[in-house]
């Protein structure tokens, strides 16, 4: 992706943490000349390799799943964006823009056998009823074999060693301090789930003036 340098993020830690959080990623494979997108969840191993390795799966009928043994693939997640005002602005006068949080990585990818297909969903699973505690977590042992066989048939999952991760944290980074105060005041002001989270990330990254 095009990263201006104020706006490129290396910390693979960072990346991790947002693929985590977002988990949902939009899939990219080239075959015969024609770009092919594919969505699912992520599984992160983030101990294998620089970069980290994602498992995901997708239905058996999506043109994807039939990706073979060495194929690339690229993985891309928003985890949040937002549209600037440029009314928002104390000093500058400019047009308007949009700030967002974006990831993206590469490599090649690795068909699962089953048993670790069957571990995939036991994994995506655990990591997401993990955020909805107290709840007590739902386990596949609840479905009956017969159907949970059923439904593996029914899917492919792949595994992809990370030989690039890049971020993007586009946060006015290159705006006067005066500037970003004014964007995160109106972004708060918004109030929706998507512009606070930018806001929060402005004030973690970048450094609003504060009043006298």
């Amino acid at each position: 992706m095009y990263r201006p340098s104020a706006f490129a993020v290396d910390d693979v830690a960072i990346l991790h943490d947002v693929i985590r959080k977002r988990v949902f990623a939009t899939i990219t494979v080239v075959r015969d000349g024609t770009v092919m997108f594919a969505y699912a969840p992520l599984a992160l191993d983030a101990r294998d390799g620089p970069f980290g390795a994602i498992r995901f799966h997708l239905a058996i009928g999506n043109p994807l799943a039939k990706l073979e043994d060495g194929e690339r693939v690229c993985i891309s997640l928003i985890a949040f964006d937002a549209y600037v005002s440029p009314d928002w602005y104390k000093k500058i006068v400019t047009v308007p823009t949009w700030n967002y949080i974006a990831v993206e990585g590469e490599g090649a990818v690795r068909r699962m056998s089953r048993e670790e297909l069957r571990k995939l969903v036991i994994d995506l699973s655990a990591q997401e009823e993990a955020k909805l505690l107290p709840k007590e977590p739902w386990l596949i042992g609840k479905v009956p074999e017969q159907r949970v066989e059923s439904l593996l048939n029914g899917i492919v999952g792949y595994s992809v060693s990370l030989e690039r991760l890049q971020g993007k944290f586009k946060l006015s980074q290159d705006k006067s301090p005066e500037d970003v105060a004014g964007v995160i005041a109106g972004l708060e002001a918004r109030g929706d789930a998507a512009s606070t989270a930018i806001a929060r990330a402005m004030q973690q990254t970048t450094k609003p003036a504060t009043a006298p």
